[in-house]
């Protein structure tokens, strides 16, 4: 297999606290279409569902993105499934999503 030298390079100088935050991105980034694609939603649909441009919803799925925490919470929300698994947390649907929305965003 042919290998690029110089990408080599810069794979050996990432901390592995760094390496692990890429691989766990790019893990939930996977886990959501997983999900979407259960649901047989698209992209646009999950933009439409979380209140976002298709643009931003994008960016979370190229598994670059450094959501937060909130985010997580919000994307499992819409979805109705866990994105991330602990194992000492159960997750709980939220009923109506989209009444939340609507009452997160008069505030």
């Amino acid at each position: 297999m042919k290998t690029n030298k110089i990408m080599n390079e810069i794979r050996s100088g990432i901390s592995p606290e760094m390496k692990m935050q890429m691989e766990l991105s790019v893990a939930i980034a996977n886990r959501v279409y997983e999900i979407l694609e259960k649901k047989g939603m698209s992209q646009k649909d999950f933009a439409r569902l979380m209140g976002k441009t298709e643009t931003e919803v994008s960016r979370w799925l190229s598994g670059t993105h450094n959501l937060t925490m909130a985010t997580i919470c919000k994307i499992s929300a819409a979805l109705g499934e866990s994105v991330i698994k602990v194992p000492t947390y159960t997750y709980h649907p939220v009923e109506d999503y989209d009444r939340m929305i609507v009452a997160e965003e008069s505030v």
